[in-house]
């Protein structure tokens, strides 16, 4: 059994970041067509269009603010005149911030996390979903975090903004999931990347402790479960908020 994304189009937010990449590569390699989204790494976007190019698939870079309305539109355009309509929408992109505590986070960092997890995902909906009911297919995959489950101090910021795109995305799922449209989301835990390859950090004792597997999951480990959903093996999972975690946080029922 082989996920095939064939004939599909993707986008990926903040795809030049550390999961990011191993997104889009992980959807192209699927046979997806894929929009690497970036908002000021455009060095990165034009690597990453090479490598996905490698694998048979066309690929386009974006330039967008995704907290802004009509950024993102004028994105949806312009995927639409090099790459066709989008398939597969993949809300990865974030604001990084410094993270404190609650009385002394500022306002402006609550405030950013509101517009790049909750909003982004409201204005992606409006600029692609149009489309993806009328052709009675598309998938919505959100990243969010096992810190939306965990509520640990100086998380606050982040949580709030994740825990609201939370509700947006299970809302979206009731309401166009009679049009074959799939909406889910992934919550990776701390996650091995590039970075940690390059600096020597992919163990952390403290925290693979807790964790049921015994150890930090990977980038590819995420993209996994990305393609997963994007494809038809997926079709009757829809509303779905999925740990990648290694067992560190799990929903009750």
């Amino acid at each position: 059994m082989n996920i095939d994304l064939s004939n599909r189009t993707a986008l990926v937010t903040g795809a030049t970041g550390q999961l990011g990449r191993v997104m889009a590569r992980s959807l192209a390699k699927c046979g997806a067509n894929v929009a690497v989204h970036y908002r000021s790494d455009e060095a990165g976007a034009l690597r990453l269009q090479d490598e996905i190019r490698a694998f048979g698939v066309r690929s386009a870079i974006v330039k967008a603010d995704i907290t802004n309305p009509e950024s993102v539109s004028a994105m949806k355009r312009e995927i639409g005149e090099r790459l066709g309509a989008v398939d597969i929408v993949v809300a990865n992109a974030v604001v990084q911030y410094r993270w404190t505590s609650i009385l002394e986070q500022s306002p402006e960092d609550y405030a950013s996390q509101f517009d790049s997890c909750v909003m982004q995902s409201v204005y992606l909906a409006k600029a692609f979903a149009p489309d993806m009911i009328e052709r009675k297919w598309g998938r919505f995959v959100g990243i969010n975090t096992e810190c939306a489950m965990q509520n640990f101090p100086n998380q606050s910021a982040y949580v709030a903004g994740k825990r609201g795109m939370d509700g947006i995305y299970r809302v979206l799922a009731k309401e166009i999931g009679e049009h074959g449209i799939t909406v889910n989301q992934v919550a990776p835990g701390w996650t091995i990347s590039d970075r940690d390859r390059e600096n020597n950090t992919e163990r952390s004792e403290s925290y693979e402790q807790n964790v049921p597997l015994k150890r930090r999951g990977t980038d590819q480990e995420i993209a996994n479960a990305v393609a997963f959903l994007a494809s038809d093996l997926a079709g009757f999972i829809t509303g779905a908020y999925i740990p990648v975690s290694g067992g560190n946080v799990m929903p009750a029922i």
